[in-house]
């Protein structure tokens, strides 16, 4: 099937096909194949290879490009326009997704037929360059603002789960922190049958002193030594006739108390009296744990809200004074999630390394899209190293990853806007040309060395930003 002359009429409308002949164009023409798309229609995928272009000659397409786990729409065009042009020039897969909106007829010119025409007719050439590099920035900027945005959805499900933990921590502590105070208390009370004098009572001071000392330098046992410490002091205060001697033990064991100090209380409280003191100290110890508990899930929930605070420089200039260790810092608390699956983290910071004039926000972005890419490319297993020193009038961040590196192909084209190595839908290209453009922006350069042995980013950064 070829095309009728409602179709040559309309590729004649069309500013690629405008200055050529009528032998020209019957040409094309001729070579050229109709297709009807129902609405939902794919006409080309993301990854498809780029073998022709279409000319929309009714109806309607929208061009989408996979995100993650969201289709992004880019354009939506109809009769009259051209689409599918960026991907001949190369023959590359094709970088976003065609699917009819409704019903839509097209015109398929294959792209030998297109690159003969360029070759021959400088006209088209330049109104074929205009259509790219138009259709090029308008996408880029569309999907620079949806990479953002999708980033920061994936940063804020990581950090979602991340904040869960430890409030889940101070959640369970704080609950049975009220059961633990009211043991202790009724403990406390208690004690008023044992604590008959001066010298008993101090003794009983000293004790409290020692509950509080012991929960805040308890080293935590391995977990077979913790059980047999245990099983000793259980089968102590058993044989002395302590009740609960089972639920005691391990509270006392937690609590940083042993044998010996045990026989320590006996020779002062003999007999019944024993019990009372070890069931005071062991609830004040329990208490004292579930104190600190609480105390390290707030202060890591606090940790993890200054990190993104910082990370995102909120509330402060968008130029400033900027320490690199912290921006590093800070991006690797945001990544922890990723990291914990078998990635470690190396960090070798200058002690004096000069603060530099920057967009701190950009710049915590160029570090989260080189140490994702590195966490990706090692598959959640090896080390990073990340280095900062000063050089020159330069401050230098060297990221380098143990991964299996990058052919010579790749590591040429990594910075170039939509190149990825990564599968349809996994990444949209932009983190790394994103990158060098942030640090073109404060005027510094970046560069990459990839081998077998792993990949290197060296980024130089001048302390005093000059224009790019």
């Amino acid at each position: 099937m070829t095309c009728i002359d409602s179709d040559r009429a309309l590729l004649r409308r069309v500013p690629l096909f405008a200055e050529l002949s009528e032998d020209d164009l019957s040409s094309i023409a001729d070579g050229a194949e109709p297709l009807e798309l129902a609405g939902g229609d794919v006409l080309a995928g993301e990854g498809d290879p780029g073998d022709a272009l279409f000319v929309i000659v009714s109806g309607e397409l929208q061009v989408v490009k996979r995100s993650r786990t969201t289709d992004v729409p880019i354009a939506v065009l109809g009769p009259g326009e051209i689409v599918g042009e960026m991907a001949i020039f190369e023959a590359l897969p094709r970088m976003a997704s065609i699917r009819a909106v409704v019903p839509t007829r097209v015109i398929r010119i294959r792209r030998e037929v297109v690159l003969e025409l360029l070759g021959t007719r400088p006209s088209a050439t330049l109104s074929m360059l205009r259509t790219v590099m138009g259709r090029l920035r308008g996408t880029e900027a569309m999907l620079r603002e949806r990479e953002k945005l999708a980033a920061l959805g994936t940063l804020s499900a990581g950090l979602a789960h991340e904040l869960n933990n430890p409030a889940a921590a101070v959640q369970r502590s704080a609950a049975l922190l009220q059961d633990g105070l009211d043991r202790w208390a009724a403990a406390t009370g208690a004690l008023g049958s044992v604590v008959d004098d001066q010298e008993h009572a101090s003794f009983v001071a000293e004790l409290a002193e020692e509950v509080a000392r012991h929960a805040g330098t308890a080293v935590a046992l391995d977990p077979l030594d913790a059980s047999d410490l245990a099983w000793e002091l259980e089968t102590f205060l058993a044989e002395r006739g302590v009740a609960d001697a089972g639920e005691l033990a391990p509270a006392l064991v937690g609590g940083g108390w042993d044998r010996a100090h045990l026989e320590r209380i006996e020779a002062e409280f003999p007999g019944e009296a024993l019990g009372r003191i070890v069931t005071w100290v062991a609830a004040g110890s329990t208490v004292h744990a579930l104190v600190d508990e609480v105390a390290t899930g707030a202060g890591r929930i606090s940790e993890i809200v200054k990190a993104v605070k910082e990370y995102s420089f909120m509330d402060q200039a968008p130029v400033q004074r900027v320490d690199i260790r912290s921006g590093l810092d800070n991006t690797l608390v945001i990544l922890r999630p990723k990291l914990k699956t078998g990635i470690t983290i190396v960090r070798d910071y200058q002690p004096d390394l000069p603060e530099i004039d920057a967009f701190g926000s950009e710049l915590n972005q160029v570090w989260t899209n080189i140490l994702d890419n590195a966490i990706d490319a090692m598959d959640g297993q090896g080390e990073i190293r990340i280095r900062a020193f000063a050089r020159d009038t330069d401050v230098v961040v060297e990221i380098c990853d143990d991964g299996p590196g990058m052919p010579p192909e790749v590591r040429e084209r990594i910075f170039e806007p939509f190149y990825t190595t990564k599968p349809p839908g996994s990444g949209t290209g932009l983190g790394l040309h994103i990158s060098h453009n942030v640090i073109a922006r404060h005027g510094g350069r970046i560069d990459v060395r990839s081998g077998p042995e792993g990949t290197c980013f060296e980024i130089a950064l001048p302390r005093e930003r000059r224009p790019a």
